[in-house]
């Protein structure tokens, strides 16, 4: 004998069955003030959730870091935009991406220094393409406690230094302004730059002593 099915009935009690089915709310990471290195990628978790405190805290965390780094790699071409400009740029596309970056598994901070590398490198194409500028150059700030002739020497020290680190390979280059400029420790230089952190070590003592032999010359 052949037993037949009702779906109709079937149908319904699965409808049944799912509507008391209820979706758990997706959890947001925990996370505490101040934002550090350490905490750094809890923080960014919770603000790619939608936690907006934390996409606050970690914005105004970062982008001091960004302003820093812009300046160091950007040089002498800050007239064309200037590094506080450039390292906002960055800050408004880290936001930007927040809401579909995924955590897989590499440090946020390596996403961070992806963006702005990026960022760096439009800056000094445009400035390829673009000769009519001056060149004099003038000083993202005006520092008021400083007469003209410190504000003379601070300057001169940073085109000295620009011109020391210009005497470096990239990668040397960039290690050095993350290890010495940014205080960022081996780890966290190795995973900004995709490498291990003996070989920062290892690229860092290269680049200081390259840069010792160019000072003594």
């Amino acid at each position: 004998m052949l037993c037949t099915v009702e779906p109709e009935v079937d149908l319904a009690q699965l409808e049944a069955e799912l509507a008391t089915v209820v979706a758990a709310p997706t959890a947001v990471p925990a996370w505490s003030r101040p934002v550090t290195r350490s905490n750094l990628d809890v923080v960014a978790a919770a603000a790619s959730a939608g936690d907006t405190a934390a996409t606050d805290e970690l914005l105004s965390y970062l982008r001091p870091i960004m302003v820093r780094f812009c300046r160091t790699k950007l040089g002498r071409v800050r007239p064309i935009s200037s590094a506080d400009d450039v390292a906002q740029e960055v800050c408004i596309a880290i936001f930007r991406a927040l809401p579909t970056y995924q955590h897989l598994g590499r440090p946020f901070l390596s996403f961070v220094f992806g963006v702005a590398a990026h960022k760096v490198a439009d800056v000094h194409r445009a400035a390829a393409r673009d000769r009519s500028l001056p060149t004099a150059e003038t000083p993202d700030t005006i520092t008021l406690a400083e007469n003209p002739e410190e504000i003379a020497l601070r300057r001169e020290l940073v085109e000295q230094t620009s011109d020391l680190l210009q005497t470096l390979l990239p990668r040397q280059r960039e290690i050095v302004v993350m290890r010495v400029v940014l205080g960022m420790s081996a780890q966290e230089t190795a995973d900004a730059v995709g490498t291990t952190p003996d070989a920062v070590r290892v690229a860092q003592h290269r680049a200081l002593n390259r840069l010792r032999r160019t000072i003594t010359r």
